[in-house]
């Protein structure tokens, strides 16, 4: 359990030291003394469960490992109050959560966007919510991204060796280091900063080069930290940003003759943020072993990178 939800049961009057009811936390307990906890049976979540179908990459009393399609929400909200992961999850794993804070729920320890597609781990258990977060945290959760992006970015290009918080390390990997905060007018939208904000480190370097002359780049990008939009407002803000993203990418006009005009097509009819959530490893919370999964990029992303091949 996490330190927060043992605090509530003391608090509730659900402990008790040598027989008597302790509700404070911070009362100390002296050596051999018999400490008795009343867990109560985990409370039913106000989440529907629904009939939706997963792709299941890894299960156990814990945790769950799900490849995300495009398009699903994580985590109901007022606007998207069914449909999502977790009313999926809800009747996938039924009787089989624990009781997370106390309530039949799948934990949430990391999302990724609607659009985005790929790998996600949630908890089923309080061990494993609260091993998780710790984790994400401390930002030792292994994420790789595929991202195909306008541009190529090079270490050469003075361009963007001129933009703040832009650098190259060995390989050409290039490293991007700002602020992220929520945009000032635009509450949909995560805005660069240098002073305020949250911390935000992305590092990509470039798998494939599409076009003639190079018009387009499959990315590797992987993060040092886990912000909101955090690829998608990084690659942007280096003037490379997503195929396909209607907020900080979207669409442009490329060299006449760069790409044939069935590419061209493709690419134009690309709706949704070209990102896919490839690589996830962690520790597991619970045993202790070493995790990795890998998941291959869905089909609209493969059938667009073979027709610019």
């Amino acid at each position: 359990m996490s330190r927060t939800r043992l605090g509530r049961l003391i608090e509730d009057g659900s402990v008790r030291v040598n027989g008597e009811v302790v509700r404070d936390p911070k009362a100390k307990v002296d050596e051999g003394a018999d400490v008795m906890i009343a867990v109560a049976v985990a409370a039913e979540s106000h989440i529907q469960a629904e009939n939706i179908p997963l792709t299941i990459i890894y299960e156990d009393d814990d945790l769950v490992v799900v490849d995300k399609p495009a398009g699903m929400v994580v985590h109901p909200a007022p606007g998207t109050p069914s449909g999502t992961l977790v009313n999926a999850l809800m009747h996938h794993c039924g009787d089989n959560l624990s009781g997370v804070g106390g309530m039949k729920r799948p934990g949430i320890v990391h999302r990724i966007d609607k659009e985005t597609s790929g790998l996600l781990v949630v908890a089923k258990s309080d061990a494993a919510h609260h091993g998780l977060a710790d984790q994400f945290a401390a930002h030792t959760v292994e994420r790789y991204y595929r991202a195909l992006v306008y541009g190529v970015p090079d270490a050469n290009d003075p361009r963007l060796r001129g933009i703040r918080g832009a650098s190259f390390e060995p390989g050409n990997i290039l490293k991007l280091t700002t602020q992220l905060a929520r945009h000032k007018t635009d509450r949909q939208r995560q805005a660069v900063l240098f002073q305020g904000g949250r911390h935000a480190v992305t590092r990509a370097r470039t798998v494939t080069r599409f076009g003639t002359p190079d018009v387009l780049a499959l990315m590797e990008c992987w993060l040092e930290t886990g912000r909101t939009h955090q690829i998608r407002v990084h690659m942007a803000h280096a003037g490379h940003g997503l195929v396909g993203d209607p907020v900080y990418g979207g669409k442009r006009k490329l060299p006449k003759g760069a790409l044939s005009d069935a590419a061209l097509a493709v690419l134009n009819g690309f709706s949704r943020q070209a990102l896919h959530a490839a690589v996830l490893g962690f520790v597991h919370p619970v045993s202790g072993e070493n995790m990795r999964f890998e998941a291959e990029m869905p089909a609209d992303m493969t059938d667009l990178l073979d027709a610019l091949a």
